[in-house]
C-alpha cells in the first residue's frame, strides 16, 4: 500500500516507487510486464451462487417473520462467508455511478497533480500512487494498480482535483455512515448486545472512514501480476462498488471464488475489528484483486471503523459469555497505521492480537 508517483523510463519497461501504472500500461511498446511486477499466481476463481444476498429493506419490514429471517441471514453471512451482497440499500444509483466517474476523472489527471499526494508517512490523510508489497521472502513486488485514498471522517480530507470528487465523496461518505450504523445495529442485535452498546463502545459518532479508489488497467500478463494480494481489511465493515468489470475474489473454505454483484448492489465484507469485537464469532476473510488483459477495472471502497481513539477489543458481554477474550485490545488508529507495513502475510495484525490457548 506504499504510495507512488511520476512514471519514468517507460520505454525500457522500468518502474520505480515513484511511478503510476496507468502510464506504463498505456505505453505502445509494452508487451510484457517489467520484472518488478512479477507475482506468479493462479488467478482462477470458482463461480458460486452461494454468496449471501441481504435485502436491506427488510430490516424495517412490518412483518416480524421477514425481519427475523433477514437477521438470521445476516448472522449466517457474517459467520460463514464474511461477505454479502447488499441490495435495496437506499443509496441512489446515480450517486454510485457519479463516484465511479469522478474517481476515474482523478486517475485521468496529469501525473503532477497526483504526485502532490505521494505518501510520506502512514498517517498522511490523503495518499495516491501505485504501491508495492514486501513478500515473506523479503522481495518487493509492485502492484498492477493505481490508487487514491483519503480519510473522510471524523475529519474530511479529499484531493482538490477534480472539484466534483470532493462534493461526491462528501455526500457518498455521509450516506454510507448512515448505512453502517443501521447494519451495525442489526449485527449488535444478532450478537445479543443491548441497543446502543456498539455505538458507545466504538464511539461511532466519530467513526473512522476511509475512501479508496483503485484503478486496474489491462495487463499483458495477468497471470504474472496482481492488483492487490490476499489480505483482510481493518475496520468493522467495508463497502465496495465497481464499474462492472470483475476482479475481486474471496477465499471461502480454502478456495477462491469470483464475486458477482448485481448492478446497484454493494459488496460488504466483515473486517478485522468486527472479528475482534465479536470475539471471533464473525470472520474477517481474505480477498484479493486480480487483473485481466481486456478492460480497465475501477473499484470504490469505503472502509468503516471505530473512532480513531477508540480502544477496540472483544465486547465485554461476549467475553463474559465465552469465559475469555480471544483478542488483545488495541487503539483503532494504531492498528490501521501498523497495517501499512506492506508485508504479504494475509492477516498479520489480526494474528498478532490473537490470544493463544494456554
Amino acid at each position: 500500500m506504499a504510495a507512488a508517483t511520476a512514471s519514468t523510463e517507460l520505454s525500457s519497461n522500468i518502474i520505480t516507487d515513484n511511478s503510476f501504472v496507468k502510464g506504463l500500461a498505456e505505453s505502445s511498446t509494452l508487451q510484457s510486464i517489467p520484472s518488478q511486477f512479477t507475482f506468479a499466481n493462479d488467478s482462477r476463481g470458482s463461480h458460486s451462487d452461494s454468496i449471501p444476498i441481504i435485502d436491506f429493506s427488510l430490516l424495517t419490514s412490518p412483518d416480524p417473520d421477514q425481519r427475523a429471517k433477514l437477521l438470521q441471514d445476516l448472522d449466517k453471512a457474517c459467520r460463514e462467508w464474511g461477505f454479502f451482497v447488499l441490495v435495496n440499500h437506499g443509496i441512489p444509483e446515480t450517486l454510485m455511478k457519479s463516484i465511479i466517474d469522478a474517481s476515474l476523472e482523478y486517475f485521468e489527471l496529469p501525473e503532477e497533480d497526483k504526485e502532490r499526494y505521494k505518501a510520506k508517512s502512514p498517517s498522511d490523510p490523503i495518499k495516491s500512487g501505485s504501491g508495492s508489497v514486501i513478500t515473506t521472502a523479503n522481495h518487493k513486488i509492485h502492484l498492477w494498480r493505481d490508487f487514491v485514498k483519503s480519510y473522510v471522517h471524523p475529519e474530511f480530507h479529499c484531493p482538490d482535483k477534480p472539484q466534483i470528487l470532493r462534493d461526491i465523496v462528501y455526500e457518498f461518505s455521509e450516506k454510507y455512515r448512515s448505512l453502517l450504523r443501521k447494519l451495525l445495529q442489526a449485527i449488535g442485535e444478532n450478537l445479543g448486545l443491548e441497543e446502543g452498546y456498539i455505538d458507545e463502545a466504538l464511539k461511532l459518532d466519530s467513526c473512522f472512514q476511509l475512501y479508496a479508489a483503485n484503478f486496474y488497467p489491462p495487463c499483458p500478463q495477468p497471470d504474472q501480476a496482481i492488483g492487490i494480494p490476499a489480505h483482510t481489511d481493518h475496520g468493522l465493515l467495508t463497502f465496495l462498488i465497481h464499474n462492472g468489470v470483475a476482479g475481486l475474489q474471496i477465499q471461502h473454505d480454502g478456495k477462491w471464488f469470483n464475486t458477482n454483484s448485481p448492478q446497484n448492489s454493494i459488496l460488504v465484507n466483515t473486517a478485522d475489528h468486527l472479528e475482534i469485537f465479536s470475539n471471533g464469532r464473525y470472520k474477517s476473510v481474505k480477498h484479493r484483486a486480480v487483473v485481466n488483459k481486456q478492460a480497465t477495472r475501477i473499484s470504490v471502497v469505503m472502509a468503516n471503523g471505530a473512532a480513531p481513539d477508540a480502544i477496540v477489543g472483544p465486547a465485554g458481554p461476549l467475553v463474559e459469555r465465552d469465559g475469555r477474550a480471544l483478542y488483545r485490545p488495541m487503539k483503532f488508529i494504531e492498528y490501521v497505521e501498523t497495517m501499512l507495513s506492506n508485508t504479504v502475510d494475509g492477516k498479520g495484525n489480526l494474528e498478532c492480537l490473537k490470544i493463544q490457548d494456554q
